[in-house]
């Protein structure tokens, strides 16, 4: 039985929201899975921070001698992906590199004609035709021309491919990767009913869409849950697409105790205020809406069907459900201008988003906008060969210059900025009244509270008042419901302007209610400490000795009272 890896190789440039990229995707464990289920030795292997690591990519390649490397591709980590397959094939000829993904899968006849240590390609789905492939391997003894559905290879050193693969059917009948791996990116479906001109998701799936059962979905949850996962991404392209269906995930997973959070992506015209509510109820605190422009001119351009009523409805119940909106932008488009750009920041104070991702459009393989850019311009495949990971839009339009991208970057990122504190006023959340909706209400509250005075907002200057706008945040939790990050993000504030005492007093409440939280009792030690109560602060640390957090304010307490210092 051969000895397989399943690699997720780095990506060229770096990424600012690197977490969109770092997991290795879903059909990788997927792969891995069917493979398992039929005795291979499989290893899934995640270089995404492998790049300049050559030396210890070829001992890693060395030290498990695999017969089969499966390298997973999107289009920026191709020349990662390269780089594997030539690592590999210096260290043993004799080893079978096969590429697949959406990345390969749209670059399959450049790919075998430019890269000679690829041996094969999958197309698009590769459970079952990665699976064949092996077996072919085995029975065949070396690499040929396999009849099976799915498969890109040479015959006779030129590029060619079998059969298109039929769709899986039935998803349910794929093994679950949780039952071999623990991850926390999950797919309650595959494919997506739109066909936006900047996304290869519609040629890819051919618009088709197949839902897993909810049980077999939340299965799936429970056995990463059971691995100690408690938070999720949800990466369906459009979760709320089957408003009974999505309700019914969530309600099984309450059924199943689950006590999770997790992230979403959603339509704006998917979405009302049953589905959100029992989202919320299920964990969700965060749903992701592509937007792309203020501009319906540029929305046309880039076939986003959406309209205007329903972007500020969805982002009005988002909130009011107390799930955190996040809006994604693209900028830098066909016939973007000034005026565009303002539009754009108009709808941004309008649906008031208390996340935002801005991105400049790239254009990729299995696009309708870099098909047609490439006709346009008669471009071939072989721009691929260019070390990029896609193509600015602007790069390929005169009308567009580097610069005015630049400025229209700053002017989006600055109008965010300089009124997020007006979008995360405690006062204009207007969460929905009902009683069980409290609790969590409290969490979402204190969770946007803690990206001001500990996450990512407490970073950015620009940002008016981001000490404020968290106490009132806080505070606003606490009226809702009892919540211990409300207490110790309170605390923390007040421990940053010397009010130790007025600190202890939260503390105080919070330890009350949550009296085997250790983040409470750290805190209240610390304060004790800088009032010079050590004995008192002993109390609070000493449950956690050998803590290495807390091993270091013990020694100092121990240290003063040894000293006589009361």
């Amino acid at each position: 039985m051969k000895k397989v890896l399943l690699i997720y190789p780095y990506f060229i440039d770096d990424r600012i929201h690197v977490e969109e990229i770092s997991p290795p995707p879903i059909g990788l464990y997927s792969v891995a899975a069917v493979l398992k289920e039929k005795d291979y030795d499989v290893e899934i292997l995640d270089w995404h921070e492998m790049s300049g690591k050559t030396g210890e990519m070829k001992e890693i390649l060395r030290d498990r001698k695999p017969d089969v490397i499966g390298v997973s591709l999107f289009h920026g980590n191709r020349w990662g992906g390269i780089e594997v397959a030539r690592i590999a094939k210096a260290i043993d000829p004799g080893i079978t590199i096969v590429f697949g993904g959406i990345g390969a899968t749209f670059l399959w006849e450049h790919l075998l004609a430019n890269f000679r240590d690829i041996d094969f390609v999958v197309l698009g789905e590769g459970e079952h035709s990665f699976l064949r492939l092996l077996q072919y391997l085995e029975r065949e003894g070396s690499p040929g021309a396999p009849d099976i559905p799915g498969i890109a290879y040479r015959d006779h050193g030129i590029p060619n491919k079998t059969s298109d693969p039929e769709p899986i059917k039935d998803l349910d009948a794929l093994p679950i990767p949780a039952k071999y791996y623990a991850y926390q990116h999950v797919s309650s479906s595959r494919g997506c009913a739109w066909d936006c001109a900047f996304c290869g998701s519609p040629k890819f799936w051919g618009r088709r869409i197949r839902f897993r059962s909810p049980r077999h979905f939340v299965e799936e949850l429970s056995l990463l849950y059971q691995r100690g996962h408690t938070f999720f991404y949800f990466s369906d392209d459009t979760f709320t697409l089957d408003r009974e269906r999505a309700i019914g995930i969530c309600k099984s997973i309450l059924e199943q105790g689950l006590d999770i959070t997790w992230y979403a992506i959603s339509r704006v015209d998917c979405v009302d205020e049953e589905i959100l509510y029992w989202m919320r109820k299920a964990g969700c605190i965060q749903i992701s809406y592509g937007i792309e422009s203020g501009s319906e001119r540029i929305r046309r351009v880039l076939n986003k069907r959406i309209n205007r009523n329903d972007i500020l409805r969805a982002f009005r119940l988002t909130r009011r459900y107390g799930i955190l909106p996040r809006a994604y932008f693209m900028y830098g488009s066909p016939g973007e201008t000034d005026e565009t750009i303002g539009e754009t920041i108009t709808l941004i104070n309008e649906i008031k988003p208390l996340s935002t991702i801005f991105y400049v459009l790239d254009l990729f393989p299995g696009t309708r906008l870099f098909e047609s850019v490439k006709e346009r311009m008669g471009l071939t495949d072989e721009i691929w060969l260019k070390k990029i990971e896609g193509i600015l839009y602007f790069e390929v339009d005169p009308a567009i210059s580097r610069q005015k991208i630049l400025d229209y970057g700053k002017r989006l990122r600055e109008a965010f900025y300089n009124h997020l504190h007006l979008f995360a006023d405690a006062d204009e959340m207007d969460l929905v009244d009902r009683k069980d909706l409290y609790p969590f209400h409290a969490d979402f509250l204190s969770r946007l509270a803690m990206t001001f005075s500990h996450g990512d907002y407490a970073k950015v200057p620009s940002i008016k008042g981001r000490e404020t706008i968290a106490q009132n945040l806080y505070e606003s939790s606490l009226r809702y419901h009892p919540n211990q990050r409300a207490y110790l993000g309170l605390a923390i504030i007040k421990q940053k302007r010397r009010a130790f005492r007025d600190s202890l007093v939260v503390l105080n409440k919070g330890l009350r209610l949550f009296p085997e939280s250790k983040s409470l009792h750290v805190c209240a030690g610390i304060s004790h400490m800088n009032l010079g109560e050590y004995d008192l602060a002993l109390s609070h640390f000493s449950p956690y000795k050998g803590s290495p957090e807390v091993e270091p304010y013990l020694s100092h307490c121990r240290k003063a009272l040894a000293h006589g210092v009361r």
